[in-house]
């Protein structure tokens, strides 16, 4: 099977395929694709690469590889507020192993078919495994979350929960203390959230429509730890924040981790692609409405501080010393 046979038989689609987007002009096949965003709305394009061996197992199933290849994307729309237009995939490939392809293939459109996110283009290669997306989407002028917009006395939010993905990490190198949460197995829901995240965009979108000074200000999506990209929010606005710790959601696998191990899973984990917003607390009640509507859960875990820096609280509100770094590719 050559390359363009490859495209054409697992990744080229037509407009009955359930993908087609009105922003897309023309897609697979020139030498461009033509996108059309809508009239007075801006784009917001991310890329995010996959490298076997860093970013997964040689043995993962790639059905759940072709999901996240996307999902990381469509997660950084989320937390931008920008609805997705399209998408392109550059994959090389050591053999173009059909069964593989297919079984990817199958993953990464099934995500794309549930976003309205069609596949736009790209290109594929021989050589080690990788997987890079560069998604496309829009949204209003002035609607963006950006990173440096949180405000002193903002409420701080958290989509989900954290931690378990980091588990299911341990757990898959065969981590004593993760198995022994797991009865000594890898856990399935774990696993899933490591494998097959789920971006937030229907919350993302909603959190959009709430931009404003009395309401939602910053927000960043959680894959590198919550301990840094909630460093990222707190360096580009300028200011400090103050977490409770007891209010971090927890799920209940983690429960039965030791602590010091718990908190690494819970601020320093990475990869869960929830998102981390900032909002003044008059809007509490439409957050929780947006929330609601979105079938996301949300927890307000902390605040805002006009002085910087990152402290941590317990349950009497006393300060809390941890030392807890995100994942960084060259630390």
């Amino acid at each position: 099977m050559g390359e363009f046979e490859l495209i054409r038989r697992h990744f080229q689609r037509g407009a009955a395929s359930g993908t087609a987007s009105g922003a897309v002009v023309l897609g697979i096949g020139d030498d461009c694709a033509l996108l059309q965003p809508s009239p007075g709305h801006q784009l917001a394009i991310s890329s995010d690469m996959l490298v076997e061996g860093r970013h997964f197992f040689p043995d993962v199933d790639p059905a759940a590889l072709g999901h996240k290849a996307l999902a990381v994307n469509l997660s950084d729309l989320a937390a931008m507020g920008a609805r997705p237009l399209g998408f392109t995939l550059a994959l090389a490939l050591p053999s173009a192993d059909e069964a593989w392809i297919a079984a990817f293939a199958a993953g990464l459109l099934a995500l794309a078919d549930g976003h309205a996110c069609p596949l736009v283009g790209g290109d594929t290669t021989r050589g080690p495994l990788n997987l890079c997306v560069t998604v496309f989407g829009e949204l209003l002028p002035g609607h963006a979350l950006r990173r440096d917009a949180a405000q002193a006395g903002d409420d701080l939010y958290v989509s989900g929960r954290t931690g378990e993905a980091r588990l299911a990490l341990e757990q898959l190198r065969g981590v004593e203390w993760a198995l022994a949460a797991g009865a000594g197995t890898v856990d399935p829901e774990a696993r899933a959230r490591l494998e097959r995240p789920t971006p937030r965009n229907a919350l993302g979108l909603a959190l959009a429509g709430l931009v404003g000074p009395h309401g939602v200000h910053a927000a960043i999506d959680l894959s590198d730890g919550l301990v840094g990209d909630l460093g990222h929010i707190l360096q580009a606005s300028g200011v400090g924040a103050e977490v409770n710790l007891p209010a971090l959601p927890l799920a209940p696998l983690l429960q039965a981790v030791p602590e010091a191990q718990r908190l690494e899973c819970l601020l320093a984990g990475g990869d869960d692609y929830e998102l981390l917003f900032s909002a003044a607390p008059a809007a509490r009640a439409a957050i929780a409405a947006a929330a609601e509507a979105s079938a996301t859960p949300v927890t307000r875990i902390g605040r805002i501080t006009a002085a910087t820096g990152l402290r941590w609280l317990d349950a009497d509100g006393g300060a809390r010393a941890i030392d807890a770094r995100s994942f960084d590719h060259f630390a």
